[in-house]
C-alpha cells in the first residue's frame, strides 16, 4: 500500500506529519506522500518542513515519508515556474491540483501541469483525450481518487487512461484519520472506476515503480 497523495497540518488537514505516518504505519503502509496545498505564498514555507521530518522520520519508522507539494489553484501560466521552483526546494513529488468536477479549477491546468512536468495530476476531472495523450508521453500519472466529489469522475478518467495508455495512481487525499484508505476500500474504488476486480494491484505496481525511482531524503 503506497499513498502519494495526503496533507498535513501545514495546509488543511488535521495532523502533525508523525501521527500521519504512524497511523498509515498502522494500515500497513509502505510508503507514502505529504503533498501539501500551496501556490507562490507558501511554497517556501512548507516544502523545507516536509523535507525536514522526512529526513527525520525515515529510517526511524517503517514507512518511507515522502516530501512533496500540491499546486492547488494556481494560474496556469504560474505552473510551470512553480513546479521548477518546488524541486528546488526539495519537493520529490509534484502534484497539480486538476481540474476536478467539484471546484472551480481554472480551465487549462490539466494542461499546463503535464506540459510542466509534474509527477501527478490529480483528481483531472474531465480530463480531454488530447491532455490524457499527452500525460502518457510524458510519464505523467493520473489520479484516481479516493476522496468524495473529487471521486466523481473516476469512472471517466480510467476509461481514458486505457483508451491513451497513461499511467493511473490510486490515492486518498486525505486530510484526516478517517480518509485514509484500508486494503478493502481501496480495492473497491479501484474495482468501481471500471478498472477491473485486479485493478488494485496494477494501481500498487504503478506506485511502486515510481517510489523506486525517487531520491527520497533519509532513505538509503
Amino acid at each position: 500500500m503506497i499513498d502519494l497523495h495526503t496533507h498535513s497540518l501545514f495546509s488543511d488537514g488535521e495532523l502533525i506529519p508523525s501521527e500521519l505516518v504512524r497511523r498509515m504505519e498502522a494500515l500497513g503502509y509502505e510508503a507514502v506522500a505529504i503533498t501539501d496545498h500551496a501556490d507562490s505564498s507558501t511554497l517556501d514555507f512548507v516544502i523545507p518542513r516536509i523535507v525536514n521530518v522526512a529526513r527525520k522520520l525515515n529510517g526511524v519508522q517503517p514507512v518511507k515519508l515522502i516530501p512533496g507539494i500540491e499546486l492547488t489553484h494556481v494560474p496556469p501560466p504560474l505552473i510551470k515556474g512553480l513546479v521548477s521552483r518546488a524541486r528546488e526546494l526539495g519537493a520529490v513529488i509534484v502534484v497539480v491540483h486538476g481540474e476536478t468536477v467539484v471546484e472551480p479549477v481554472a480551465p487549462g491546468t490539466n494542461r499546463e501541469g503535464i506540459e510542466a512536468g509534474a509527477d501527478l495530476l490529480a483528481h483531472p476531472g474531465l480530463i480531454t483525450m488530447e491532455d490524457a495523450a499527452l500525460a502518457a508521453e510524458k510519464g505523467v500519472y493520473l489520479e484516481i481518487s479516493g476522496r468524495p466529489g473529487h471521486a466523481f469522475a473516476n469512472g471517466h478518467v480510467a476509461r481514458i487512461a486505457r483508451e491513451t495508455g497513461a499511467p493511473l495512481l490510486l490515492n486518498s487525499d486525505g486530510h484526516s484519520p478517517r480518509d485514509f484508505l484500508s486494503r478493502s476500500l481501496a480495492e473497491a474504488i479501484a474495482q468501481g472506476s471500471g478498472l477491473g476486480p485486479d485493478a488494485l494491484e496494477e494501481l500498487s505496481a504503478n506506485a511502486s515503480r515510481l517510489v523506486s525511482s525517487l531520491k527520497i531524503p533519509g532513505v538509503t
